[in-house]
């Protein structure tokens, strides 16, 4: 780490993207359930989902440019990449720099800083975004943008036992009402329930199995002219 340095001949990165999270899952390399570095056994996370903390930031560039990242990648001092000693890899990171409020979102995809007191290790990409590169170190703010996996989020939902209705609105005119309910019917191809209370009707959509298909339908009823209607859940 002493002999590492900045590019000579850098490119322009001060058009580098942020890495653009999604869900990946965790990789096979990098992920030992511990692992010890320097005499020091760090402790890997089963998830970052929630993480986040308050540190020092520092960088890593030329030394280890083209060599393998802990999980088994190429290290790329040019991209939004970052190391981090715990969190599993890869995970996405939200930096924001506390001293000019700068951010960027980083891949975290090695293992490091191992010095004491430092929580993340940013690429020279990164590092430059966030004006690090003239200090060195600086103090940020970390935090995972967690992507659950979409094919257990949709195991979820059909496993959902919830039932979702949609209140169109409510009127003291019943015969308006049961007029609408036919139209809704129709159109939507939903059942429909009215539900009275104090000489007042309630016109609910539903019910609809699925919260997401609720979700989608309650917007599409916004934008088709009811847009007081919202979502009950039972």
């Amino acid at each position: 780490m002493a002999d590492d340095k900045a590019p000579s001949n850098a490119p322009d990165v001060t058009k580098v993207e942020d890495a653009h999270p999604r869900y990946e899952p965790y990789s096979r390399g990098g992920n030992k359930k511990n692992y010890t570095v320097l005499g020091k056994t760090y402790q890997v996370m089963d998830t970052g989902k929630g993480y986040q903390a308050t540190g020092i930031a520092s960088w890593y560039g030329s030394k280890f440019h083209g060599h393998l990242t802990s999980n088994g990648e190429t290290y790329d001092m040019y991209s939004m990449s970052a190391a981090h000693k715990t969190l599993p890899l890869p995970s996405y990171v939200r930096v924001t720099n506390l001293d000019n409020s700068k951010q960027v979102i980083v891949r975290v995809n090695d293992r490091g800083p191992f010095h004491e007191g430092r929580i993340i290790d940013l690429s020279y990409a990164a590092a430059h975004r966030l004006d690090v590169l003239k200090t060195g170190t600086a103090k940020v703010k970390i935090e995972v943008i967690y992507i659950d996996n979409p094919e257990s989020v949709a195991l979820a939902e059909l496993k959902e036992s919830k039932l979702h209705y949609i209140q169109v609105l409510a009127s003291s005119n019943k015969s308006k009402v049961e007029q609408l309910a036919k139209n809704l019917e129709s159109k939507y191809q939903l059942k429909t329930r009215l539900l009275s209370a104090n000489n007042l009707y309630k016109l609910q959509l539903g019910p609809i199995g699925q919260h997401q298909i609720a979700t989608k339908l309650n917007e599409k009823l916004k934008s088709d002219g009811y847009p007081q209607s919202y979502l009950i859940t039972e």
